[in-house]
C-alpha cells in the first residue's frame, strides 16, 4: 500500500522537515471518483441552494431543512460514514470535498450541513458502542433524523469543560436526568437527537449523552425561540432547556468525564470541514466580483481594467489559492495516517480519531486562515460592487454577514491560535516532533558569521523555497526564544503565543501554494501554471511581511540587550529576499488570468 510506504509526516513536523512537492495532494490530484463527486454535489448547489437564496436570507427554516433531506436522498450527508452503518464509507479527502464545494451557496445550509455530518453525526461513529451505531448512525446518515450538538452554555463557551449542566443517576441505576441550559445549539429546531454534554456530580470532566427528540414527547425538553442573527439567517439556532430530561444508562456516550475529550476531537474534524466550507464561497465571490468588474463601466472603462480593482481581484485570488491548497494538504495527510493506522490492525474509529488527532495542529491553523481569508474576500467584493455591494439585491452583502460567524465558531480565531502553538510545544515534549535540535541550529547560526555567497536561483521556485525554509528558522528563533524564558508559563503570554502563531500560520499556507504549483509545473509547464506561480509568490511575499511583523513584536516584547539585538539582526536576515518579486506584475497578470475567464479558474 503506497501510504505504508512514503513516510508521512506527522502533524506539525512541516515546521522541521522538508517537503517534497511529489508528497503533498492537490486539488489536480483528485480521483475520477472524486471529480465525479464533486460535480454531484456543485449540481446539487446550483440546483437546490443558489436559486433559493431570497428564501434562506427569509429565515426559511423549513426550506433549510428540506434541502438537508434532499441532500440526504443524494447520499451527501453520508459520505464520511462507514458502509456498516448504511453510509459511503469514503476517504477523508472526499468528506472535505463535499464539504467545500456544498458550502458556497448559503452559510445557512452550510452550518445546517456542517452541525449535522461533523458533530452531529461524528461523535458517535467515532466514540459510540455497536448498539450505539448501528442504532443511530444509519438514520443521521440517510437524513431521517438529524443531530444537533449541545456543548456551548451561557457561562461556558471558549472554556468548554466549565458546563453547569448536570446529569443524576437515578435511583435504580437504569437511567441519568439531566437539568440545565444550552445555547447557540445549531438544528435545533429540527433535530431528532442531541449529543447533550453535562457533569455528573461533582466530576472533574463533563460527559456526553445521546439524547433522542421528536418534539411531541418533551422529555423535560424545551427549545427558546430562534435566534436572530447577523448572518446564517435560516440556520436554526436556538436554545435548549433541560428539566430532569430522562436518558437510559445506555445512552452515554465513550465512558464517564470522557466528555470533553470527545468535544475537542469532533471540535478538530469540524475545524478543518469548517475551512473546506469556506473556499467555494472565496471562489464564488471572487467569480461573482469579476463579472460585475467587467460589466460596469466608469470614466467609459470597465472598472476590472483599473489597477486599484486588479488589485482587489489578485489578491482574492491567491488568498482562495492558498486555503485550497493548503486544505486538501492536510485532508490527505489525514486520510493517509487513517489507511496507515487500520493497516496496522486498528478499528475504524481508532484510526479515524488517532488521524485527526496527529492533525489538529493543521486543522487549527486552517481554520484560522480559510476563515479570515473568506471574510477578507467578501469585504473586497463589496468594495468591488461599489455602494450596490452594500444593498440586499446583490449577493455580497449576505456572503460578508454568513462569513462573520466562521472566526468564532468551532472555536475562536484566538483560541485556535493559542491551540496551534500551544499543541505544537507539547508535541515536542513527548518528543513527536523534534524542535529543540532544530532550535538550538539556528540559535547557533545566529551566534555564527553568515554566508555571503548567492545562491543559484536560476530554477523555479529556488529563492521561494530558502524563504520558506528562513521562515521556518524564524519561527523556531522566535518561540524557542520565549519556551526558554517561559517555560511552563509561556501559556499565560497569549500575546506572544498568538504572534507565534501567525507565523506558523503563514508558513503553512504560503508552503503548501508553492508545492501544490511545484507539482503541477512538473506535470504541464511554466507557461501553463503561470497565473499559479504569481500567486504562489504573492502570497509568500505577504507572508514574509507578516513574519517581519509577528517576529519583532514578539523579539521585543520578551529579550533585551545584546540577545534582543541578535535577535532582531536574525530576523532582518530571515526575512530578506535576494531578488524581490514584481508584486505590481504579478498582480495583474492574476487579475488579467481571472478576467478573461470570467471566473476563479484554477
Amino acid at each position: 500500500m503506497a501510504t505504508e510506504e512514503k513516510d508521512i509526516l506527522r502533524g506539525g513536523q512541516f515546521l522541521v522537515k522538508e517537503t517534497k512537492c511529489e508528497d503533498v495532494f492537490t486539488p489536480e490530484d483528485f480521483s475520477e471518483e472524486q471529480a465525479m463527486m464533486k460535480d454531484s454535489v456543485m449540481e446539487f448547489n446550483d440546483r437546490e441552494i443558489i436559486p433559493h437564496k431570497a428564501r434562506f436570507e427569509a429565515k426559511d427554516y423549513a426550506l433549510t431543512e428540506d434541502v438537508m433531506r434532499k441532500a440526504g436522498d443524494m447520499g451527501f450527508l453520508s459520505v464520511a460514514v462507514p458502509e456498516a452503518y448504511g453510509g459511503m464509507g469514503m476517504g477523508f479527502v472526499s468528506t472535505v470535498l463535499t464539504c467545500d464545494y456544498i458550502s458556497s451557496g448559503t452559510g445557512s445550509f452550510s452550518t445546517a450541513f456542517g452541525a449535522h455530518t461533523g458533530i452531529g453525526t461524528m461523535p458517535i461513529t467515532l466514540y459510540g458502542t455497536e448498539e450505539q451505531k448501528n442504532k443511530y448512525v444509519p438514520k443521521l446518515a440517510s437524513g431521517e433524523w438529524f443531530g444537533a450538538y449541545c456543548l456551548t452554555e451561557p457561562g461556558a463557551g471558549s472554556d468548554a469543560n466549565s458546563g453547569k449542566t448536570t446529569a443524576e443517576l437515578s435511583a435504580d441505576g437504569k437511567s441519568y436526568k439531566i437539568n440545565g441550559q444550552k445555547m447557540w445549539i445549531s438544528n435545533a429546531g429540527f433535530c431528532s437527537l442531541m449529543i447533550v454534554f453535562a457533569r455528573i456530580e461533582g466530576d472533574k470532566n463533563i460527559t456526553g449523552f445521546i439524547v433522542e427528540y421528536d418534539g411531541k414527547t418533551p422529555n423535560g425538553i424545551t427549545l427558546g425561540e430562534e435566534e436572530h442573527k447577523l448572518g446564517i439567517r435560516a440556520s436554526s439556532t436556538r436554545q435548549v432547556f433541560f428539566n430532569d430530561t430522562v436518558v437510559p444508562v445506555e445512552n452515554m456516550l465513550a465512558g464517564r468525564g470522557e466528555g470533553f475529550k470527545i468535544a475537542m476531537n469532533a471540535l478538530n474534524v469540524g475545524r478543518i470541514k469548517l475551512a473546506a466550507a469556506c473556499l467555494d464561497s472565496q471562489r464564488r465571490i471572487l467569480s461573482t466580483a469579476v463579472n460585475y468588474a467587467k460589466e460596469r463601466k466608469q470614466f467609459k472603462t470597465p472598472i476590472a481594467d483599473f489597477g486599484a480593482i486588479k488589485v482587489k481581484l489578485a489578491e482574492m485570488a491567491a488568498s482562495a489559492y492558498a486555503g485550497e491548497s493548503a486544505t486538501y494538504r492536510a485532508a490527505k495527510n489525514i486520510e493517509d495516517r487513517i489507511a496507515m493506522r487500520e493497516a496496522a490492525g486498528n478499528t475504524h474509529q481508532e484510526a479515524e480519531l488517532k488521524g485527526v488527532e496527529e492533525y489538529a495542529i493543521e486543522c487549527s491553523i486552517l481554520k484560522v486562515a480559510v476563515s479570515e481569508d473568506v471574510q477578507n474576500c467578501a469585504d473586497e467584493g463589496i468594495q468591488i460592487f461599489g455602494g450596490m455591494g452594500f444593498s440586499e439585491e446583490t449577493p455580497m452583502e449576505s456572503a460578508w454577514r454568513d462569513a462573520r460567524i466562521a472566526r468564532i465558531y468551532e472555536g475562536t480565531n484566538e483560541i485556535n491560535r493559542m491551540l496551534a502553538v500551544g499543541m505544537l510545544v507539547k508535541k515536542a515534549m513527548k518528543g513527536h516532533v523534534d524542535l529543540l535540535g532544530p532550535a538550538s541550529k539556528v540559535q547557533e547560526e545566529l551566534m555564527g558569521i553568515p554566508s555571503f555567497e548567492t545562491p543559484d536561483y536560476s530554477e523555479l521556485f529556488s529563492e521561494e523555497k530558502i524563504m520558506i525554509a528562513k521562515l521556518k528558522k524564524t519561527f523556531l528563533m522566535v518561540a524557542g526564544g520565549a519556551v526558554q524564558k517561559y517555560g511552563p508559563q509561556l501559556e499565560d503570554h497569549q500575546q506572544l503565543l498568538i504572534a507565534a502563531a501567525d507565523i506558523l500560520i503563514e508558513i503553512y499556507m504560503a508552503e503548501s501554494a508553492i508545492l501544490r504549483t511545484e507539482k503541477n509545473v512538473k506535470r504541464t509547464s511554466e507557461k501553463e501554471q503561470s497565473a499559479q506561480i504569481a500567486m504562489a509568490k504573492l502570497y509568500l511575499y505577504h507572508a514574509v511581511d507578516i513574519v517581519e511583523e509577528k517576529g519583532k513584536e514578539s523579539i521585543i516584547s520578551f529579550a533585551e540587550g545584546d540577545e534582543q539585538r541578535m535577535m532582531l539582526m536574525g530576523l532582518k536576515r530571515f526575512t530578506k529576499y535576494a531578488n524581490y518579486p514584481d508584486i505590481v506584475d504579478l498582480r495583474i497578470e492574476i487579475a488579467e488570468k481571472v478576467k478573461a475567464e470570467g471566473k476563479y479558474c484554477f
